[in-house]
Order: C-alpha cells, then sequence, then structure tokens
C-alpha cells in the first residue's frame, strides 16, 4: 500500500523559504568546494558540529547514556522524564557515511524522546574515509542486534535515520529478510539516501539546486564509503524482492532537496514489493530540516507526524493484552 500525507502544509512559512534561498548563497558553496580528502573531512565535521549544535541542541535536561560494549558502540537519549522501558527507537545518523556522530544528532534524538516518550539509541558507527565499506552496515546490524540481545523484541523497536542513516537502515531490513532476523514495528525515514550513484538526485537537481549541496560533491563525498565497490554492488544498489516482508515505512522529505527523488523512488519500490510506505514531501524544505527547529518553524510539526507514526505502529505491532493493558 503507498499513501501520501494530506496533513503537510501546502506551502513553507516565510521562515522556510529565506533559509533556503541564504543556504544556496553560502552553505551550498561551502559544502561543494570542500575537497575530498581528510582536510576537507575534517573541515565538513567541525562545520556540521557547530551548525546542528547552534540550530538544534538538545533540550535541556536531556540525559546522555554512553554505551561501550565490546561489539557496539552508541548512547542512549532519553528527554527529560523519559525512562528506559520495554520499547525503544533505534536512530541511525546519516551525513554521507563521512560526517556526523551521535553527538551532532543528540538534539534531534532529544526532541523524538520527548514526542514519543521513548528512550532512544544512536548508534556511533565507523565512518569513512577511516573505515570503508561495509564498516558502516556491518555496525548498523550489530546495533540492532544488540538491542535484541539486551531484551527488546523486533516490534518494540522501530527503526528512524536520516540522508545515509536512511540507506543503512533499508540495508538493515534486507538483511533481516535475508538472514531470518525479525523486523521492527516500523521505521522512520528523513530524507532518506537511496542512489548512491546519485543519478536520482543530479535529475532532481536539473529542477532545482539543492540548497545545501551539489549532486556530484554528494557523490564524490559517498565515495570515500564506498571506495573500490561496483555501483551494483548488492549491499549498495539496494534491491526489494516481490516477496519480501517489511514493516510500515514512512518517509519525510523536502520539496527543495534532490533527494526528494530518491524518496519518491522509495516509495514506488517498496509499494512494488507490495509494503506499505507513506510519503510525505514538505514544500520549500531542505536536507533533513527535521533537525534544526531553531531555523525551521515546520521541523516542530514534521517531528509531531514522525512521533505519531512511531505510536501507531508500536500499537500495531502489541498483542490485544498488551494493547488492553
Amino acid at each position: 500500500m503507498t499513501t501520501t500525507n494530506l496533513d503537510v502544509p501546502a506551502s513553507p512559512t516565510w521562515r522556510s523559504r529565506a533559509a533556503s534561498a541564504a543556504a544556496r548563497r553560502t552553505i551550498r558553496q561551502f559544502n561543494s568546494s570542500l575537497p575530498s580528502n581528510r582536510l576537507g573531512v575534517a573541515i565538513g565535521r567541525g562545520a556540521v558540529a557547530a551548525f546542528m549544535s547552534a540550530l538544534g541542541p538538545p533540550l535541556p535536561g536531556t540525559t546522555v547514556v554512553p554505551v561501550r560494549d565490546p561489539k557496539v558502540r552508541g548512547e542512549w537519549v532519553l528527554a527529560p522524564g523519559v525512562r528506559h522501558a520495554d520499547r525503544a527507537i533505534y536512530y541511525i545518523h546519516g551525513s554521507a557515511y563521512v560526517i556526523c556522530s551521535p553527538r551532532t544528532h543528540r538534539g534531534l534524538a532529544s526532541r523524538l524522546s520527548r514526542k514519543t516518550g521513548l528512550p532512544v539509541f544512536l548508534i556511533d558507527y565507523r565512518l569513512a574515509p577511516e573505515h570503508v565499506f561495509p564498516a558502516a552496515a556491518d555496525d548498523v546490524e550489530s546495533g540492532y542486534r544488540w538491542l535484541l540481545s539486551r531484551g527488546l523484541t523486533a516490534d518494540q523497536i522501530v527503526v528512524a535515520g536520516d540522508s545515509a542513516g536512511g540507506h543503512l537502515a533499508l540495508d538493515l531490513l534486507i538483511d533481516n529478510a535475508r538472514t531470518g532476523t525479525p523486523q521492527p514495528a516500523g521505521v522512520a525515514l528523513f530524507s532518506p539516501l537511496v542512489d548512491l550513484t546519485f543519478e536520482l538526485a543530479a535529475a532532481e537537481e536539473r529542477h532545482r539546486p539543492d540548497p545545501l549541496i551539489t549532486a556530484r560533491a554528494a557523490r564524490r563525498t559517498v565515495a570515500l564509503y564506498t571506495a573500490g565497490q561496483p555501483d551494483d554492488h548488492h549491499r549498495l544498489k539496494l534491491a526489494f524482492p516481490p516477496r519480501i516482508a517489511l514493516p510500515p515505512i514512512l518517509v519525510q522529505a523536502g520539496g527543495d532537496e534532490m533527494l526528494a527523488a530518491d524518496a519518491r523512488y522509495l516509495q514506488k519500490v517498496v509499494s512494488a514489493s507490495g509494503n506499505s510506505c507513506e510519503l510525505e514531501i514538505w514544500p520549500g524544505q531542505f536536507h533533513v530540516f527535521q533537525a534544526l527547529p531553531r531555523l525551521i518553524p515546520e521541523a516542530e510539526p514534521a517531528l509531531d507526524r514522525a512521533a505519531s507514526f512511531v505510536g501507531e505502529t508500536l500499537a500495531g505491532a502489541s498483542t490485544p493484552e498488551e494493547k488492553v493493558s
């Protein structure tokens, strides 16, 4: 089943329009000019960390609990008043397998935690260029299995992720189906990257320039992770078999970003496999706008929609006895 949400605003706020226009003149130029070497990566990591901290910091009173298991690194993020429970969100951050970390995404995780009342586990997967494919994908799978080993059942987990984290989440679902591992209750994706060749993005970019980066520069960054691998590797060019069993998926993307094409493509292929994918294209928004509530007014209502999806999928995965209690 494929649905498109009708509650998305018909047009962006003036603040969002201004933010996109300013980003095209500044951030796009900066990101697209960074060299694809260790110096460029270091500059990019510092700039994104500062940007996220200023415009999407963690909620005051957020609790962060580091996890340093022999096979898994990450952190639990709990908004004020939230406690560890029998349900959780497993969050996979994005930014081209290279730039971000749990630290940059604590703000987004803390807001998801507040809106859902759930603890959020942020996986700290290995980054390129220090660690190339399949390091990140392997770490994400290890994190999911670690959660299962800690007493959570699959139907008590919702996977969420953004950008490259969306690709890693989809790879996890396909691997679960291949290995017979139970699927999570649902998956919520913000601006997911699906096509690592960026051909879909480049075609979208011909209609409007992405406010944050060019398709060519983004592919150059992702190539630091996929170095030496063919484009059609089965864990890079993801394919959903016709009878694959997937949990319900929510996809949110910005109408101004080039990965809106990836979001539409994902809805199409998930639907063709016989599964449910709800698509929301938020007009005038750029990449992962949900992470920047101080800048983008639509960030909060978009996260409210995602939180509703999380609650609905967890309730739908519960047994009748659990629902009554």
